[in-house]
């Protein structure tokens, strides 16, 4: 006989809640991309299960089939796959060894790894693209204190130092102003074994984001072009449409397409570009990162398109029909929420119900994750007909929730 804990936790489980014919995507990653796809999963009727490093990460705390495990043990992405129709990612740092093995074993892994390598490294991505004929700015292995002088010098100092792999949100990134900071930033880096490139600096105007989804039969469906707003290497602001493209929108749409058709992406991607000028002024772009997974500069498509990124992550992954990307307002704005230095005494509970007694139309999104400085622990997305009232009111309302006070 079984005790009634027995008896409850056989009642809740996952796999005996589940319908026969409910699809099962496993998502590799406990982030807030994941936590927001399974917002998405439960009303398309499709079942997810997160692959989470603990119990208390942003996804494991909503999702009910959480597997504790390793993402770098290829045992414990077995073992989180299994019965899966689709295995997919919220962030690229599955060793791609590891996909290759799943692939062979039949598993169904969106994107592939093929695809992947290029969201994972960034000079594999830079050589590819530039094989492709896409626009990227100069750009150079460094494997030695020689390379990177040759490099600063053809550049006149112009340069930028990436980490090849693992970099995000302004980590991984460097720019020397000097030879003798270059010598010593190098000479740090390659003595932690750190693998590195370089690019020519490019003068910017602002920066941009194309997102669009690719299914394994070939469909793509892309969003507007946003502008994305970067404060310390931290994207604060997405605003879509992105003011005054004019034809670049086109040009931009389609080479985030083409990317996405020539590497084999499946799932969403995100190109994010540098907007700069050439000699005679006018508007050029460059392809800056690549980002195979739902993207922080999309998340406005939760409240101002028909069909949001993560949605149509999901359809894509289990190859269903896409979804439309028209938007459902002229203008959205999102405006994520970053931890300040202090955490106000007002609760959250109390900062949302301050924010929508003056802003009722805004839509608040919590990642469920405890303070820090700097930290993503939400964004806010707002719509409506005029770009700087709507941009106004998204950092305001986000400005409120970190701090418990207007701006």
């Amino acid at each position: 006989m079984t005790n009634s804990a027995d008896t409850v936790h056989a009642h809740l489980s996952p796999t005996s809640l589940r319908l026969s014919d409910q699809p099962t995507v496993t998502v590799i990653g406990d982030g807030q991309l994941a936590r927001m796809m399974h917002t998405e999963a439960i009303e398309l009727g499709v079942h997810v299960r997160i692959l989470a490093s603990d119990a208390h990460n942003s996804a494991a705390q909503v999702v009910g089939d959480v597997v504790i495990g390793d993402y770098t043990d290829l045992a414990d992405v077995r073992a989180v796959v299994a019965g899966s129709d689709a295995v997919t990612f919220d962030h690229e740092h599955v060793p791609t060894e590891h996909l290759h093995a799943l692939r062979a074993a039949g598993v169904n892994v969106q994107p592939g790894p093929e695809a992947l390598v290029n969201a994972q490294d960034k000079l594999v991505m830079r050589t590819k693209l530039a094989q492709l004929g896409a626009p990227v700015p100069e750009f150079a292995a460094i494997e030695s204190l020689d390379d990177a002088r040759s490099f600063f010098a053809a550049m006149n100092g112009a340069v930028c130092i990436k980490a090849r792999r693992g970099g995000y949100d302004g980590h991984g990134v460097w720019f020397p102003d000097t030879r003798e900071e270059l010598d010593e930033l190098i000479t740090k880096l390659l003595d932690a074994g750190t693998l590195l490139m370089a690019e020519r600096k490019v003068a910017l105007v602002r920066e941009l984001s194309a997102m669009v989804a690719r299914t394994p039969s070939g469909a793509t469906q892309a969003w507007p072009v946003v502008e994305s707003v970067q404060t310390n290497g931290i994207c604060t602001l997405a605003i879509a449409p992105a003011p005054g493209l004019g034809a670049v929108e086109t040009q931009v749409r389609e080479l985030a397409a083409t990317i996405a058709t020539s590497l084999g992406v499946t799932g969403a991607l995100a190109v994010e570009l540098f907007e700069t000028r050439n000699a005679h002024g006018e508007p050029e772009i460059f392809v800056n990162e690549l980002a195979m997974r739902p993207h922080n500069t999309g998340h406005w498509t939760q409240d101002g398109c028909i069909t949001s990124q993560f949605e149509q992550h999901l359809r894509a992954v289990l190859d269903f029909p896409l979804g439309s990307t028209e938007m459902t307002a002229p203008v959205t704005v999102m405006a994520n929420v970053l931890g300040a230095e202090n955490d106000p005494e007002m609760s959250m509970a109390e900062r949302m119900r301050q924010v929508w007694l003056r802003h009722p139309e805004a839509k608040i999104h919590l990642y469920g994750k405890s303070h820090r400085a700097g930290r993503k622990i939400g964004h806010v997305n707002v719509s409506g007909d005029d770009v700087n009232q709507v941009r106004s009111t998204a950092l305001a309302c986000a400005h409120f929730l970190v701090h418990a006070r207007w701006p």
